[in-house]
């Protein structure tokens, strides 16, 4: 088991019942499989419950361990969730506490707690210039625990410099996620692509009839705002290794002008797809900003 987060992570406990109003209300029903209780995909024994139907009892077990088990399969699952995290070198800013991938590993980790203890499928899709990682979409402990592995592994810092390709990704996401998913992003989305191409790769997944949450992932007092003391600093591009001299006063107005309408683009046309859009501070607490959101989705019920 991850030991890094996971005390962070208990504290998603207090998230549960906000997370299962969110699922309820907007997702479930959408998400159930019309073949609920056929699926030939075995994901794991649990307990019998009383009260429980006795349609999916393994009588094989009790016979041999006089205890009551029922087999339970991925279809049975409310919800197939894929989490797409972005890890490309910009997500590792402002460095060295590596804010923005913290934030984002905390908050998906938690999610997959979340939607694994009740019994939701999760899986986990890692991403730079090109999709390095996808998990199945599976709802057992041995599978969160792969998730937490994962996630676990990229709070280390990148060993090379790559650019990020996020349209390319989820184009190839949209391809690859057969059943209608909810398919949550964590990114800074700043890459060198056409803010289109982003466009219409967020359009694809919509198109594919999957729900869409973009937790756009950014430190706000510089990167939104550009505050910096006003004297000379060196800027390093963290995906190409640029570096450039400047006084950040000389291009301030500028760079919030240019930064803040591409925001505000990005936000505009996910609400035209009716994608929701979470701008997410990253020096904040991720369970602040997650509760707050799960608040604000259950009052929309």
């Amino acid at each position: 088991m991850a030991t890094i987060y996971f005390e962070e992570v208990r504290r998603a406990g207090g998230l549960e019942l906000l997370a299962r109003q969110m699922v309820e209300g907007f997702i479930t029903g959408l998400h159930k499989s019309p073949y609920h209780g056929f699926s030939v995909e075995f994901a794991e024994h649990r307990l019998y419950n009383e009260g429980q139907s006795t349609r999916h009892i393994d009588w094989k077990v009790f016979a041999r361990t006089d205890r009551l088990y029922t087999k339970q399969y991925e279809e049975e699952t409310n919800l197939r969730c894929l989490i797409a995290l972005d890890c490309s070198p910009s997500m590792y800013y402002p460095q060295p506490d590596n804010a923005k991938i913290k934030f984002s590993i905390y908050s998906a980790a938690a999610l997959a707690h979340l939607l694994t203890h009740q019994r939701d499928a999760v899986g986990l899709a890692l991403f730079a210039d090109q999709l390095e990682e996808i998990t199945p979409v599976k709802s057992t402990a041995a599978h969160l625990d792969k998730v937490y592995k994962l996630l676990d592994q990229r709070l280390a810092s990148p060993k090379s410099l790559k650019p990020t390709r996020i349209a390319n990704v989820l184009h190839t996401l949209a391809e690859k996620i057969h059943k209608r998913s909810l398919v949550i992003i964590f990114s800074d989305m700043f890459e060198g692509e056409d803010q289109e191409e982003i466009f219409k790769a967020l359009q694809h997944l919509k198109h594919k009839k999957h729900e869409v949450l973009l937790f756009h992932i950014t430190d706000h007092n510089t990167e939104l705002d550009f505050n910096f003391e006003e004297r000379p600093h060196e800027f390093i591009d963290l995906e190409s290794g640029e570096k450039i001299k400047l006084n950040p006063a000389e291009i301030k107005d500028n760079f919030v002008r240019q930064l803040n309408l591409l925001h505000t683009e990005l936000k505009m046309k996910c609400n035209q797809l009716k994608i929701d859009f979470i701008s997410a501070h990253a020096k904040l607490n991720y369970f602040e900003v997650l509760q707050a959101y799960l608040i604000k989705r259950a009052k929309m019920k």
